[in-house]
């Protein structure tokens, strides 16, 4: 159903993506292109790195002054050599560059004031001060985060699952998602539960699949009874029937000794995904 005269679509106007060195930046940032070529969006790319720690003990032979004037070096040239990538890969969209000495996944939580979507990369690296930490953007940032998978085809998003769950997360990742859900052709609402909460959960996803019909967005709703640890593969099963590469998901997590813990199925998502996931916190 298109949307009524009376509904504006929401729009998304500015990407945000952290362009780095390595392979996965390279994919990353031609994803991201993509996207603002088929969203008609601005594109910020965000060069950010941060000096690696000296771990090693005074006795080991080490110039520690010298090191971190190699590391410092090699850390602005890495910049350099992301401005120029992001240059040449997105001169076909409006753009904007921007740069941080600073750890990526805080730097972008920074910038995210001056963006409505941030993209990463579900596995940038094992390295923190180079690349993006995913759950760490997602819990930091305030904005809905586009995670890629490792090897990703272009977001088509003519056809999504939005993961429902009755908690204030859904409910943020859900509106965060109406630009995305306005474009698809279609799109199921879709509630895992235990076979005690089935009447509930089906309340609930026939409520949402409701508000999105009366939003102009082409809506189902389906419940389907599994534990806890078969959530993510229910909505995987889903996506595969479907035809979807895009997953809509509330994050669930909390800071717990200067680390993120998740819940079990935010976690297997950021772990393991096989296609696109939009995920608020």
């Amino acid at each position: 159903m298109p949307p009524s005269p009376k509904t504006t679509p929401p729009a998304i106007g500015t990407l945000l993506v952290h362009v780095g060195p390595g392979e996965a930046s390279t994919i990353r940032l031609a994803a991201s292109v993509q996207l603002a070529q088929d969203l008609g969006a601005r594109l910020i790319g965000l060069g950010a790195e941060s000096v690696e720690p000296l771990l090693a003990t005074p006795y080991a032979g080490i110039d520690t002054a010298a090191w971190l004037a190699a590391m410092s070096q090699q850390m602005e040239a890495d910049l350099v050599a992301a401005r120029t990538s992001f240059d040449q890969q997105a001169a076909a969209v409006e753009r904007e560059w921007r740069e941080a000495r600073d750890m990526p996944a805080h730097a972008l939580a920074v910038v995210a004031r001056a963006c409505d979507l941030i993209i990463v990369s579900a596995h940038p690296s094992t390295n923190y001060f180079h690349a993006a930490d995913p759950a760490e953007v997602v819990m930091r940032s305030g904005r809905p985060v586009l995670v890629m998978p490792d090897r990703p085809k272009p977001l088509s998003g003519k056809r999504v699952v939005v993961a429902w769950k009755d908690t204030r997360e859904a409910r943020r990742a859900l509106a965060d998602a109406l630009p995305f859900l306005h474009r698809a052709e279609e799109v199921l609402v879709m509630g895992v539960c235990n076979a005690d909460q089935q009447g509930a959960a089906q309340t609930q996803v026939d409520d949402v699949t409701a508000y999105l019909v009366g939003r102009g967005v082409t809506a189902r709703g389906q419940v389907s009874l599994a534990a806890d640890a078969g959530v993510v593969g229910e909505l995987n099963n889903a996506a595969d029937a479907l035809g979807a590469d895009l997953i809509v998901a509330g994050a669930y997590g909390q800071s717990r000794l200067r680390e993120w813990v998740f819940g079990g199925v935010t976690r297997t998502l950021l772990d393991e995904p096989s296609r696109y996931l939009l995920l608020s916190h």
